[in-house]
């Protein structure tokens, strides 16, 4: 049939499709750098109450949890580039909402569209599994990586759009950020459309050989207990992190914003800039050891951020921690794609960025307010903590395999 697509085709191909997904990252990893960047400085801006400043990051967030499994079901709908198009609508409208509630000076519209850049942010997370979707196993931890790669590109495109736009529209302070993240939005939706169309998975109900085993039953795999937990504590610590630090660069260290704002820049950079290299490193070393490498310098982060409070130490804080996450993340990542087979793929994915972002959010909510009570010093002490269950729960999960292998 003309329609059909040889078993040789997919793997031929796998390469340009991760191109132009990494490409479309590059685009769309600019978007939660934006409402990280100001975010926080709106909000202090437009919030009643200082403790509620980092509620627009946090509700990005909380957008990409929810809006992982309704992006996955129409993904199985209407294969992945229609449901990448979609998606970049709504960051189109996620940036004109955000901008229109500090035209008004509302912060319940500009949370709603930071809420919306969350949705649109839950598509782009599923860039980095699309690009496994075809790729042999052998080559899926390296599809990822490059994939990952177009956020280097994000995190210069994000920060110098604040820094370009800020003061596009006069009088309203930020509001171009928004402007900008939206017209950023608008070119991601012309890059995604270069996929390749496939088409959908039939709609009528499969035969129940065919749907795979029980969700619960996979999610209580070890190893997918083990990823979901490095990877939700790579991502909430950064992103914990990372929400409080350019409040406490501005507010309480007397800090500029283009300081914080190149923080952010810089933080991003290390998040993604060592992709293309992690990917090698799980080749050669294994995923565990490198998701611990990335926990080790999350940790290292903390002991930055609590030894200064000049630019220098934010600076290697926000680093740091983005070099943590992307060894922790792109690892656990990589653990996830072992736990599934091809027809479980979407509901075993969308479960884990469920569960990680879900927790990422409540870790951004947090942060807020333990930066207005605590302060940075704070922020940094529960790092440890968090850190150490995970590693704890790697070591046990790792002994019990050796003793398995006796």
């Amino acid at each position: 049939m003309a329609s059909a697509i040889s078993s040789a085709e997919p793997r031929a191909n796998w390469r340009e499709q991760a191109l132009i997904l990494a490409v479309a990252q590059a685009l769309g990893g600019a978007s939660p750098s934006i409402v990280v960047a100001l975010g926080g400085l709106v909000g202090t801006r437009l919030a009643p109450d200082a403790a509620y400043a980092t509620v627009p990051v946090s509700l990005s967030h909380l957008g990409i949890a929810l809006g992982t499994i309704p992006a996955a079901y129409l993904m199985s709908r209407l294969g992945r580039r229609g449901g990448y198009l979609i998606g970049g609508s709504i960051g189109v409208l996620a940036g004109s909402v955000a901008a229109a509630g500090i035209a008004l000076g509302s912060f319940l519209v500009f949370c709603a569209g930071t809420m919306l850049a969350g949705f649109y942010s839950s598509y782009v997370q599923s860039y980095r599994f699309a690009a496994t979707d075809e790729a042999p196993p052998a080559e899926r931890a390296r599809a990822i990586s490059w994939v990952m790669t177009g956020g280097i590109f994000g995190g210069v495109i994000g920060p110098q759009t604040v820094i370009w736009t800020r003061d596009l529209v006069p009088d309203t302070p930020f509001a171009g950020g928004f402007l900008g993240q939206a017209a950023l939005a608008l070119v991601t939706i012309l890059v995604v459309a270069q996929l390749r169309s496939r088409r959908p998975a039939p709609v009528e109900t499969p035969a129940p050989a065919d749907r795979g085993r029980p969700l619960m039953a996979i999610v209580l795999q070890r190893r997918f207990l083990l990823s979901v937990l490095a990877g939700l504590v790579s991502y909430g610590l950064m992103s914990f992190v990372m929400a409080a630090a350019p409040l406490a660069m501005v507010a309480e260290c007397g800090l500029s914003v283009d300081s914080a704002t190149l923080g952010i820049q810089w933080h991003i950079l290390a998040m993604f800039g060592p992709s293309l290299l992690t990917g090698r490193m799980i080749a050669r070393f294994g995923k565990v050891p490198v998701t611990v490498a990335g926990l080790l310098l999350i940790a290292l982060s903390a002991v930055i951020g609590l030894s200064g409070r000049d630019v220098a130490h934010f600076w290697g804080v926000l680093v740091l921690v983005g070099l943590g996450w992307n060894l922790g993340f792109i690892g656990a990542t990589s653990l996830v794609t072992e736990c599934y087979e091809p027809q479980e793929r979407a509901k075993v994915q969308a479960t884990n960025d469920f569960l990680v972002f879900g927790t990422v959010a409540l870790a951004s909510f947090s942060s807020g307010s333990l930066q207005a009570s605590g302060g940075w010093a704070t922020v940094n002490w529960l790092v440890f903590p968090f850190v150490a269950i995970a590693l704890l729960a790697i070591a046990v999960s790792g002994r019990k395999t050796e003793l398995r292998a006796r």
